[in-house]
């Protein structure tokens, strides 16, 4: 019996990923609410992003490898992640999928996948206003 495809290796594997990421993140240094949670040097995030995705979609383990277990959320404390980032980091996400052409079951996979993931990454409400 075979191993099952990843979504990784369906979507194109490295090169797919990379492309994803090159999309995705001059959409979130030009967002208003995502620009100011990232560095003005925005390539050791994308380099991180790149091992992340890569093994979250089912490729080699190479966050893992280089950096310790992903700890998602607890990475993430130091920033406040509200719902309304959340939900501007999804659109930016949809975007990059859109632009590198992942359809299918496979986008809806990884859609579903970071929906959750960007949902656990909330650590505060939204600043009150009136």
């Amino acid at each position: 019996m075979s191993e099952p495809i990843s979504l990784y290796d369906k979507i194109g594997g490295a090169e797919k990923v990379r492309q994803l990421v090159e999309a995705f993140y001059p959409r979130v240094q030009a967002h208003p609410l995502l620009k100011p949670l990232f560095p003005e040097d925005i390539e050791p995030v994308m380099e991180k992003q790149y091992l992340f995705l890569t093994q979250f979609l089912g490729g080699p383990p190479l966050y893992t490898e280089k950096r310790g277990h992903p700890m998602l959320r607890a990475r993430h404390l130091p920033f406040p992640i509200t719902p309304a980032r959340a939900n501007a980091w999804l659109q930016c996400m949809e975007q990059a999928l859109n632009e590198v052409g992942i359809t299918g079951p496979e986008r809806d996979a990884i859609w579903g996948r970071l929906v959750i993931a960007a949902h656990h990454m909330v650590n505060q409400p939204e600043p009150f206003s009136e």
